[in-house]
């Protein structure tokens, strides 16, 4: 995976985001709800590398820690929607009268779009930070719990497995040691997808003014805020959008590359040359 050049910038680019994220306090010029009206909507400069905002914040600094709530967010949703749907994949999967009536709930979770089923489930249980992990997480389960279930359908009738049915181990041995290693690849590839889609629901649900409390910086936030001004003072929605563009787009590419390191059958193979026989003038 490490061969390959766009792999390697999107590693760096994500933990060079996360580095920053974590050090923010120690080596930040500003502080980021420090509000400074003689100096609302500056342009970029030395002193402001972003520009600063309509309340004289600085949007560096603003970009910088809002990172870390997003990165949370699509950490956390990540992790707990790929082991929920992992365990409803694998009983789905490995159980065929369960499989009836886990799919039909799955399905009619995935009748609705993930953001859609978000922004309802936010706006029911209120926006703070543990109810939009808990809404994510119920919207990118049923995703992952579909794909689970078609890689253990692809293992049920495997020859170990069915030896290690008829030697009599049983059903929770068989997908913990037989089932589960077999399928890591596609879960821990999703993973990286769902960690990608729950930065941008995040974003989304903060615009749309449903996500965390407005003083706390999100990029979401940050671009709900400066849409009023975007015409004349630009940088206060560009620089936030290009976090967002940037780290959305190395976890995707993060996510390409393992699934081409993991999976043998991704890995190109060489063509020969067609052999081109010469013709002799006489």
């Amino acid at each position: 995976m490490l061969t390959s050049k766009r792999n390697v910038i999107a590693i760096s680019s994500l933990l060079i985001i996360t580095f920053a994220t974590l050090t923010a306090t120690i080596w930040l010029p500003f502080t980021p709800s420090y509000i400074d009206p003689e100096q609302r909507l500056l342009a970029p400069s030395a002193t402001h590398w972003f520009g600063t905002d309509n309340f004289g914040r600085d949007i560096f600094a603003r970009t910088i820690v809002a990172a870390k709530i997003s990165l949370f967010v699509g950490a956390v949703v990540a992790l707990i929607s790929t082991s929920i749907g992992t365990v409803i994949g694998i009983v789905s999967g490995y159980y065929r009268k369960a499989d009836f009536v886990l799919m039909r709930i799955i399905d009619g979770l995935l009748a609705f779009p993930s953001l859609l089923l978000a922004l309802a489930l936010v706006a029911a249980l209120g926006g703070n930070l543990t109810n939009i992990i808990i809404a994510l997480t119920f919207a990118f389960s049923p995703i992952m719990a579909r794909i689970v279930r078609s890689a253990v359908l692809q293992l049920n009738d495997v020859q170990y497995i069915e030896a290690a049915k008829t030697n009599g181990i049983n059903d929770v041995n068989i997908m913990a040691r037989y089932i589960l290693p077999n399928i890591l690849t596609p879960i821990i590839v999703q993973g990286t997808f769902v960690f990608a889609k729950a930065i941008l629901a995040e974003a989304a649900l903060s615009f749309l003014g449903v996500g965390v409390d407005p003083t706390i910086p999100t990029w979401g936030n940050m671009l709900q805020e400066s849409q009023i001004y975007t015409t004349f003072a630009p940088w206060t929605s560009i620089f936030p959008g290009l976090a967002i563009v940037i780290t959305v787009l190395a976890l995707n590419m993060i996510g390409d590359g393992l699934r081409n390191a993991l999976n043998p059958h991704e890995n190109k193979i060489k063509r020969k040359k067609p052999f081109k026989k010469k013709m002799n003038v006489a």
